[in-house]
């Protein structure tokens, strides 16, 4: 059985789980057949990394972790998903593609960067501080909703 993905219908699911929607399409852009094709995609993209979000929160909290922020943004960048390890603190950051090397290798070294730096901004925030044990996972889903964690991904040398 073949099943297709209909943008309207994952719009109308994502309202109903009271998940946050795409910002509007500029209608005056959107009247050219290839402005339409772009804006299903791009609305594809952004619910399948939501799909792929919500895949790895389940996966974190079924091991037994506490589900501390849902795409924490702070001054310099955004969080996908952090996690309380007991005293420790996981960043996750959620990476959806075709499949995992691919997501892997999206993964730059000035996105590391940024995200080190808005966790830094986020201990600051907490009692213990840049004393808080931590760590950088990478969470991958391929196309077929497999996923894959490479856990301390990122860190130190970054």
């Amino acid at each position: 059985m073949t099943a297709w993905f209909d943008p309207r219908i994952a719009l109308l699911q994502a309202a109903q789980l009271d998940l946050p929607l795409p910002p509007p399409v500029d209608n005056a852009r959107a009247s050219s057949g290839l402005a339409k094709t772009r804006q299903v995609r791009g609305q594809t993209s952004y619910l399948a990394g939501l799909a792929a979000e919500g895949t790895v929160e389940r996966h974190y909290i079924a091991r037994g972790l506490s589900l501390l922020a849902r795409r924490w943004r702070g001054a310099r960048a955004e969080i996908d998903l952090i996690f309380a390890d007991g005293a420790a603190i996981v960043f996750v950051e959620v990476k959806k593609s075709r499949c995992f090397e691919t997501a892997l290798l999206s993964l730059g070294s000035a996105q590391r960067r940024r995200i080190m730096l808005a966790a830094t901004e986020f201990l600051g925030r907490t009692v213990s501080g840049q004393l808080t044990d931590m760590r950088f996972d990478l969470a991958m889903v391929n196309d077929i909703g497999a996923l894959e964690i490479l856990e301390n991904a990122f860190g130190e040398n970054d």
